[in-house]
């Protein structure tokens, strides 16, 4: 009796078409506050490291401590147990309004031609 042997199937990753790439309303540098999860605190604003796009995730500063196993490199001789910020879900966190000293959410409106970001509690444009 004869087996029949599958081909192994291989799974591309298609990359995200621009046409259907989803605007965030946060961006690198902006001060947010975590609204779920273990490090949630909606008094305490925080700063946005980097902001991945194509997976909707944000490393936050001071949020989602992971503690990674490194192997001693060239760069890093020692090598070692370190502590780092993992990503998390862009939904899980909210911009921060300064000037209401709340969490706010955003909207945009056109000024001399741009687009930019307003928050809605306090009316307060967004640089």
């Amino acid at each position: 009796m004869k087996y029949l042997r599958q081909k192994p199937r291989v799974l591309k990753l298609k990359k995200m078409s621009n046409r259907f790439k989803p605007k965030f309303n946060i961006k690198k540098g902006d001060n947010v506050v975590v609204i779920t999860g273990d490090d949630k605190d909606l008094k305490k604003p925080r700063k946005v490291l980097q902001v991945i796009v194509d997976k909707g995730r944000v490393v936050v500063e001071g949020v989602n401590i992971v503690t990674k196993h490194t192997k001693p490199s060239a760069q890093n001789t020692k090598g070692g147990i370190v502590k780092i910020e993992a990503p998390i879900n862009i939904s899980n966190v909210m911009l921060w309004d300064a000037k209401a000293n709340a969490a706010t959410k955003i909207k945009r409106t056109r000024e001399n031609g741009k687009l930019v970001r307003v928050a809605k509690k306090s009316g307060e444009v967004i640089k």
